[in-house]
């Protein structure tokens, strides 16, 4: 037979079950040994006793042990008022057993003299039962042990046997019972196992909307969520590098059919290679170079090998340099810039990386707020944490968008389209950048009527220099 978990399983739970029952035969056959021994045991002392009344009676009927010499037949009548003895005249007694040889019962006076019964040697192993008369031991009776059951007699080994019998059959029985009970056991516990390992080759070939059902909330109950769950991260992952492909092909197909045009007109004598056009070629290539170090900048970000040099920095400083940078883009843009920034907030980052991250931000806000509109720039501590956030004017964004904005290539193409020139990989990296440096990354509407991105680092000692703890946050709608 193949070997399976479900044949391992059935054996081990066949093994255990024998060998507890052949444990559970043995135990019960002892206990019966031992109890029957015991019987027996109780049995000759009660007739012991029950020989030592009749003595006790005749011994005070007639003044002393008189009564034995007197009469050879007193003994074995105490011996038949006792139950001691079977009849030894060769007929039955009145449970229709044959007669027996003589019970082995000897009789001592006080002093240790015989007085009746045969004439052996007591062992050491005899039992002692006294006969007592007026509160006084006058006599001993002494017995043998008993010998053992099966050598009593032929009903004795016949009641033997039947219950050796009946031990064995019993055992059997439970061994058969328990190898059909191993069986459904190993079937009943392994039918989850066999469901989630024939979803495990289909999710393997590919399938990823393969599920299992939930049973139990045990460990294959917990195993088959496990299962799910990662079917599901890897449908959505799937779905993602698709989404991938086809967001990047289209993006560098753009520039490139661009480029192919212009070129192709020049080659024609359709247009002339004066300064407009090489500076169409030029905006297009750089274009291409853009979204270029953009993906090398995220696939650093995945393998975590982007170089972080952290160092402690005044993030007001840096926001304010940042700001001015691009005061004059968004002035030409037709977009007021305001700015509230609390003074001396400090934080361990790197210098470059956190003017990437706002620049990105300001260039977000830049090319998706429409004109005339206005963008505004908070830093400041709220709830022991260092806040900053950017919030424009309309356009926005709906809910249902919001979770997707930091997803790579992903942009809402209602209003912030591709006609502004992203990549949409923006986004994406300055949420590597903030996770880099411990801190989170949201997005909500604005109280402006716009999009509010939200940063937030952890308030660490020496994070402020200032009294900046009343510094402007953010008033998120």
């Amino acid at each position: 037979m193949r070997s399976s978990i479900t044949l391992k399983l059935f054996l081990a739970i066949l093994a255990t079950c024998i060998v507890v029952a052949l444990a559970m035969g043995m135990a019960v056959r002892y206990s019966f040994d031992s109890g029957f021994d015991d019987y027996i045991r109780e049995r000759e002392s009660q007739r012991l006793d029950s020989l030592a009344q009749a003595l006790a009676a005749e011994y005070i009927e007639a003044g002393g042990w008189s009564f034995l010499a007197e009469s050879g037949d007193r003994w074995g009548r105490s011996l038949r008022l006792s139950r001691y003895a079977r009849p030894s005249d060769g007929g039955h007694d009145h449970n229709g057993r044959p007669p027996g040889p003589p019970p082995r019962v000897v009789l001592q006076d006080d002093d240790g003299g015989w007085l009746a019964g045969p004439h052996m040697r007591p062992g050491a192993d005899w039992t002692r039962h006294p006969v007592t008369v007026a509160g006084r031991s006058v006599g001993w009776l002494l017995s043998p042990p008993p010998m053992p059951m099966v050598l009593n007699d032929e009903v004795d080994r016949r009641f033997q046997s039947r219950q050796l019998r009946a031990t064995w059959v019993i055992v059997g029985l439970s061994v058969l019972l328990a190898a059909l009970v191993s069986l459904l056991l190993a079937r009943l516990l392994l039918v989850p196992v066999r469901r989630i390992a024939q979803a495990t080759r289909k999710l393997a070939d590919g399938d990823f909307d393969i599920r299992v059902r939930v049973g139990a909330p045990d460990e294959l109950g917990r195993l088959a969520r496990d299962f799910n769950r990662l079917a599901h991260s890897l449908a959505r992952n799937a779905r993602l590098r698709r989404e991938l492909m086809a967001d990047m092909s289209h993006e560098l197909r753009t520039p490139l059919a661009v480029l192919r045009g212009e070129i192709e007109a020049l080659q024609d004598g359709l247009r002339a290679p004066d300064e407009a056009a090489l500076a169409s070629l030029a905006h297009e290539i750089e274009r291409l170079n853009r979204l270029v170090d953009d993906l090398r900048e995220l696939s650093l970000a995945d393998a975590g090998a982007l170089d972080y040099r952290m160092r402690p920095l005044d993030l007001s400083a840096l926001a304010a340099r940042v700001l001015d940078a691009t005061r004059d883009r968004y002035a030409r843009a037709g977009l007021a810039l305001d700015q509230e920034i609390a003074p001396g907030l400090r934080l361990s980052g790197d210098e470059r990386r956190l003017e990437q991250l706002l620049a990105n931000l300001l260039e977000n806000s830049l090319r998706y707020t429409d004109s005339p509109g206005r963008v505004r720039l908070r830093a400041g501590v709220r709830d022991s944490r260092i806040v900053l956030e950017i919030a424009d004017t309309a356009p926005s964004v709906t809910a249902e968008q919001l979770p997707r904005l930091f997803d790579r290539l992903y942009r809402v193409e209602s209003s912030r389209s591709r006609r502004h020139g992203g990549s949409g990989l923006g986004l994406a990296i300055c949420r590597s950048i903030v996770q880099a440096h411990g801190g989170e990354i949201s997005a909500a509407p604005s109280d402006l009527g716009g999009l509010a991105i939200r940063v937030e680092w952890p308030l660490t000692d020496g994070g402020i220099a200032d009294a900046a703890g009343d510094a402007p946050a953010t008033n998120q709608e």
